[in-house]
C-alpha cells in the first residue's frame, strides 16, 4: 500500500488528459435529445467531443484511430448518482434481511473491521465492475475517502466522495472529527482535471440530530459544497420521523435545517408524502432512486412517475453491493423502467428516453457535472459503445426502447472517461482486477472468522 505522501503525490499531479484522438464512424448513437440516430461520426480530442454529425469530418485524417461503428451503438457513460463503492466486499452478505435488522445486524458490525485498505482494494474492485458495465462516474458515500480518491483516480473515473456520518451524539459538527478530516479532504477537490469532488455527508435523519445536521448544511454552503444523504428510504424511517419531529417527514425536516439550500442528491425517497414534492422541486434536490436495492429490502417503489410529473429531477443509482449485488447500471435501468410502470400499472409512466436521462445526464447534473452527460460537440468525452450485434437486439425497431429493455451491461465493450478510454474489450487501464479479487476475497475471510 502506498505512503500517505505518495497519494497525495498521485492525487495532486495535473494528470491533464493528452491530445488523444478518435473517430468512432458510420456508428449508430443515442444523440443529446435522447433520440436514435444511425449511420454518425462522432471525433473526441483530449478530454472533449469535438465532432458529431452525419457524414465523416472534413479533418477525417487527423484522429488518429478510427473505431469501426458497424452493429454498435454508442451513447453517454452511466453516472451512478448513489452508490456505497467498498461494500463490493459485502456482496452476498447480509440476504433476505430488512433495512433496520440488514443495518444493524450485519453491515455495521462488519464495517466496523474493515481498514481503510480494505476500502481502498473494495472501491478499487467496484470501478472495474463499474467501467465494465459503461459507467464513467459515481456519487460514492463511505469511509476511508483519501483512499477512494485514489482507486478513482487510477481507474481514471469521475467521483463525488463523502465520509460517511453516523452523528448520534448532539454536539456541533466542527465537534465532530470529521469536520478536520474534510478540511484535510478540500485538497483533492477539484483535482484531477475536476474529476475528482468532495461532497458532504449526512446519513440519513434517523442517524443524525438537528444541531450536527444544521452545522453540516452551514459548512457545505461555506465551502461550495454538494450534499449527500439518505432519506424516506422505508415507511418505518419516515413515521419515525415524524414521531420525533412534530409530523415532518424526512424531506421536509432536511429543509428546515436548511440541509437544501446546498446542492443535494437525496437517495432513495420511495416514501414520499404530498408536500414532499414541491419541496424537492423547489430546492432543486435531486433524487437517487435505487430501485433494485428498494425492491431487494423490501422498501417499496419510489414513485419517479409522479416525481417526474412534478418537475424532480431523478437521476439512477445502483446503492451498495450488498443490497443489489451488482453496479450493472443497465439493469438498474430496466428495473427503473419496470417497477415505475408496474407500481402504478400505467405502461405509460415512464418513457424509455426518460430512463436513459436519469442514467446519464442526471446523474451528471447532480454531480454539478454540466458539461457530462451527453453526445453533444463540447461536451466530456464520457462515453460507451455496446455491441448491438446480438440476436437480443433484433430486429432493431425503437433502438433507445433496446437500450433500456434488451441491452446488458455485458454488451458493452468500450467505456471512455475524458476521452481516455478506461475499458475495452475484456481490459482495463489502470485497474489490477485479479489483485482487486483476491484482496476482497481475503478481507471477507479475515472479517467472518473474527465475528
Amino acid at each position: 500500500m502506498a505512503s500517505n505522501r505518495s497519494i497525495c503525490a498521485i492525487l495532486r499531479r495535473c494528470n491533464k488528459a493528452k491530445e488523444a484522438r478518435m473517430l468512432f464512424s458510420d456508428i449508430g448513437i443515442i444523440d443529446e435529445d435522447f433520440r436514435f440516430k444511425p449511420h454518425c461520426w462522432v471525433g473526441t480530442r483530449g478530454d472533449r467531443i469535438s465532432y458529431v454529425g452525419d457524414k465523416p469530418p472534413v479533418d477525417a485524417g487527423g484522429y488518429g484511430e478510427v473505431y469501426p461503428g458497424g452493429g454498435r451503438l454508442l451513447m453517454p457513460g452511466m453516472f451512478n448518482a448513489h452508490a456505497h463503492s467498498a461494500m463490493t466486499i459485502l456482496r452476498g452478505y447480509g440476504e433476505a434481511m430488512p433495512l433496520q435488522a440488514w443495518l444493524n445486524d450485519r453491515i455495521w458490525p462488519f464495517e466496523a473491521k474493515m481498514t481503510p485498505e480494505d476500502n481502498y482494494w473494495g472501491t478499487v474492485l467496484a470501478c472495474a465492475e463499474m467501467l465494465r458495465y459503461g459507467t464513467v462516474g459515481f456519487t460514492d458515500m463511505y469511509y476511508a475517502t483519501e483512499l477512494r480518491f485514489k482507486a478513482a483516480d487510477e481507474a481514471g473515473m469521475k467521483i463525488n466522495a463523502c465520509e460517511g456520518l453516523l452523528a448520534f451524539e448532539k454536539k456541533p459538527y466542527r465537534e465532530y472529527p470529521l469536520f478536520k478530516l474534510n478540511e484535510d479532504l478540500l485538497r483533492y477537490h477539484g483535482a484531477s482535471d475536476g474529476r475528482l469532488r468532495l461532497d458532504v455527508c449526512i446519513h440519513g435523519e434517523y442517524t443524525s440530530n438537528p444541531l450536527t445536521c444544521r452545522g453540516a448544511a452551514e459548512y457545505a454552503a461555506e465551502r461550495g459544497l454538494r450534499m449527500h444523504l439518505h432519506a424516506s428510504e422505508t415507511e418505518l424511517e419516515t413515521e419515525e420521523c415524524k414521531q420525533r419531529h412534530g409530523g415532518m417527514t424526512p424531506i421536509a425536516y432536511f429543509n428546515s435545517l436548511g440541509v437544501f439550500g446546498n446542492p443535494t442528491t437525496a437517495a432513495h425517497c420511495v416514501w414520499l408524502e404530498d408536500e414532499d414534492f414541491a419541496i424537492l422541486r423547489e430546492a432543486g434536490v435531486t433524487v437517487a432512486t435505487c430501485p433494485v436495492s428498494n425492491m431487494k429490502l423490501g422498501s417499496g417503489f419510489a414513485p419517479v412517475k409522479r416525481m417526474l410529473a412534478e418537475g424532480v429531477q431523478v437521476a439512477l443509482g445502483t446503492d451498495g453491493c450488498s443490497s443489489n449485488n451488482n453496479h450493472d447500471m443497465f439493469q438498474d435501468a430496466y428495473t427503473m423502467a419496470l417497477a415505475t410502470c408496474g407500481s402504478t400499472r400505467d405502461a405509460a409512466a415512464i418513457t424509455p428516453a426518460q430512463v436513459l436521462f436519469a442514467a446519464t445526464r442526471a446523474g451528471a447534473l447532480s454531480q454539478g457535472r454540466d458539461d457530462c452527460g451527453l453526445v453533444k460537440e463540447g461536451f466530456k468525452a464520457d462515453l460507451c459503445v455496446l455491441d448491438a450485434s446480438g440476436p437480443s437486439w433484433s430486429p432493431a425497431t425503437d433502438m433507445v426502447a433496446n437500450a433500456v429493455y434488451a441491452g446488458h451491461g455485458s454488451d458493452v465493450c468500450l467505456t471512455m472517461v475524458d476521452g481516455s478510454v478506461r475499458y475495452r474489450d475484456g481490459a482495463w487501464s489502470g485497474i489490477d482486477v485479479e489483485r482487486a479479487m483476491a484482496e476482497c476475497s481475503a478481507t471477507v475471510e479475515r472479517i467472518e472468522g473474527a465475528l
